[in-house]
């Protein structure tokens, strides 16, 4: 019964035209229903102000009222799932690319996912980067047979649009200016220390990642990339996961560079 007077006071919570939960009384008003609405907007509203936090370039781009209407219609199709609330709106970049009001704004989704994706980065473990000098002593003709293992912070997002560029503008970390918005991005979102880092990476390097991460060898890493994009340079593409503090660790399998990737 009491698990049914639950169920019944949340979905009334996020759906205004469900009438108030059966049996609520209030002990400081005579009409309960006036208390409830107050409590009903109070939850809305927190949860809005959760996904301003969440998303403020997101925001940025298509307005205050916009991003409020557009988030108050999200709150109430999809309420929180835990008492997490930094994982709240995990799936905002999902429900915007399928929001049709937002349809003129073509790569708002990815911004958004680029936004979520900083959050889990933030919030994820802890790891030591390993630094150039760790891989020094590897034999060149082994390189291929290592498997990396990837900071836990790291995130990679793969867009149709300069997502990276456009996030950054709206972030305040570069000016804004004029993009091309058919300029596909690829975004590596990475905590090495305390602070998140985005980065656009460079062709084939979103496959090369989501392959490594896949617990892939680095030759079969490399060849998936160079599949993915025929301008994939390993060798550029190692230093920029090195330098960015993405690699954590690394061990030996059996495997050997394909012809073309030996250093």
């Amino acid at each position: 019964m009491f698990a049914a007077l639950q169920s019944d006071f949340a979905q009334a919570l996020l759906d205004p035209d469900r009438p108030v939960p059966a049996g609520l009384t209030s002990h400081t008003a005579r009409l309960p229903q006036k208390r409830f609405a107050v409590y009903r907007n109070n939850v809305v509203v927190s949860l809005v102000n959760a996904l301003r936090a969440k998303f403020p370039a997101t925001e940025r781009i298509v307005g205050d009222e916009f991003f409020a209407a557009m988030a108050r219609i999200f709150v109430t199709a999809h309420p929180p799932r835990s008492k997490i609330l930094h994982t709240y709106g995990d799936d905002f970049g999902d429900f915007i690319a399928a929001f049709e009001p937002a349809a003129g704004v073509p790569y708002l989704a990815d911004v958004a996912r680029l936004e979520a994706a900083r959050i889990r980065a933030y919030h994820a473990a802890d790891a030591q980067p390993l630094a150039a000098e760790a891989f020094c002593n590897i034999d060149p003709q082994s390189v291929g047979t290592l498997r990396l293992t990837l900071h836990p912070s790291l995130q990679v997002l793969r867009s149709p649009h300069p997502v990276v560029t456009i996030w950054a503008m709206n972030a305040g970390e570069i000016e804004l200016g004029p993009v091309d918005p058919d300029a596909a991005e690829d975004a590596l979102i990475l905590r090495p220390a305390l602070i998140v880092t985005v980065r656009g990476l460079p062709p084939g390097g979103a496959a090369f990642l989501l392959a490594l991460s896949n617990d892939a060898t680095l030759a079969e890493a490399a060849a998936t990339a160079a599949s993915d994009d025929s301008r994939f340079d390993l060798t550029a593409n190692l230093a920029g996961l090195v330098d960015s503090g993405a690699v954590s660790a690394f061990t030996p399998a059996g495997a050997s560079l394909p012809e073309g990737f030996a250093s």
